[in-house]
């Protein structure tokens, strides 16, 4: 395990007068079994409250295998009952929440998606959603756990239409389309978060293949919405990615030029857009008080992390270790409500690493 401290890491702050680095510090960490050559290694993606970082890695054979990374710093990995053995099969971990319960997914032999749910003493739930397609890249793939254990994700049906779905706390699976949503393959809905509230947010795809938000109150009430400046061509438009618990949502859209930029839209359906002048900028999470993490990509394709504190003071960030060449760097992807931030970063030599940043 390695530690550093932010102020050998830390860029530059835009924006309102922004906290000084010198009390966050970097861990990073290695999940036992990572592989070492390019695109191997340690992956983490959700953090809780207690400083838990849910995540997979992916060995020699590029299979893939879940991990638990305790606060304490000690990992357990796991693979899900029937996840495949061959490369880009295995099992992802996607989601924890403050209990220590995960939901991800796995794919199988015939690298078909089925989504799980691990509780925090190691006992493993599988599910797939009523009409989720049994080919290869079709099924079901949860992306976010919330206290009290519900899940949200999206299934691909026989077709290759995304639907989504929300999975109770008793197993019971609610299915939903947001109206607009395309009926052709690689179109449908797609929910990606979901607060203590049970309201989940995501994107649809229209039938001419543009992006636009929606937000899904527990009621099942949908209302949709469009970011100002976001394009309305192919593969453009709104890509909400995070709802916090007072319903905040933090999100990317790609405008015209297809260059994306960061958003919030706050509950009663404000929207606040913001960048990384000159870069392509992402938001990937949302904490309660408003804090966003997220990555950006500068003119040489390089990554780096950000934090967009509540207050819309922007400070970026490279994790120790991370390249700084094309297609490496640092990739926050997730920000927990004490404000720590899990991702990974991808070394000069194009290896994954985890990371934690903590006050």
């Amino acid at each position: 395990m390695k530690k550093a401290m932010l102020a050998f890491a830390f860029l530059f702050a835009v924006g309102t007068p922004a906290q000084q680095p010198g009390s966050l510090t970097f861990t990073t960490f290695e999940a036992p079994g990572a592989g070492t050559g390019d695109y191997q290694g340690t992956i983490g993606l959700g953090v809780n409250t207690a400083g838990a970082i849910a995540g997979y890695y992916v060995d020699e054979g590029f299979v893939y295998h879940g991990f638990v990374r305790a606060a304490d710093g000690r990992i357990t990995t796991f693979d899900a009952p029937g996840a495949g053995t061959a490369n880009s099969q295995g099992t992802t971990a996607k989601s924890i929440n403050v209990a220590g319960t995960i939901a991800g997914y796995y794919r199988d032999t015939n690298s078909v998606y089925h989504g799980f749910v691990r509780g925090a003493g190691g006992t493993l739930t599988t599910f797939d959603v009523p009409g989720g397609g049994t080919v290869s890249y079709e099924g079901t793939v949860p992306y976010s756990i919330n206290a009290a254990g519900a899940v949200t994700g999206y299934y691909s049906d026989a077709s290759s239409v995304y639907h989504g779905f929300v999975r109770g706390t008793d197993g019971t699976i609610a299915r939903f389309d947001v109206p607009g949503a395309g009926t052709s393959a690689n179109q449908g809905t797609a929910a990606f978060s979901i607060n203590a509230a049970g309201a989940t947010t995501g994107n649809y795809i229209d039938a001419s293949t543009v992006y636009h938000g929606f937000v899904r109150a527990a009621d099942g009430t949908i209302t949709t919405f469009d970011v100002p400046g976001a394009g309305t061509g192919p593969y453009q438009g709104a890509l909400p990615a995070s709802i916090n618990s007072t319903g905040a949502i933090a999100g990317s859209y790609s405008d015209a030029s297809a260059v994306e930029h960061g958003f919030v839209r706050d509950a009663d359906g404000t929207i606040t857009t913001f960048g990384i002048p000159g870069a392509s900028t992402s938001a990937e999470s949302i904490d309660a008080a408003g804090a966003i993490a997220g990555e950006f990509t500068d003119s040489g394709d390089v990554n780096y992390g950000y934090v967009r504190t509540s207050n819309g003071a922007i400070i970026t960030f490279r994790a120790p270790g991370s390249g700084q060449r094309a297609n490496t760097g640092t990739g926050p992807t997730g920000i927990s409500n004490t404000g720590a931030v899990a991702g990974f970063y991808l070394d000069r030599g194009s290896v994954y690493h985890g990371f934690l940043l903590t006050r």
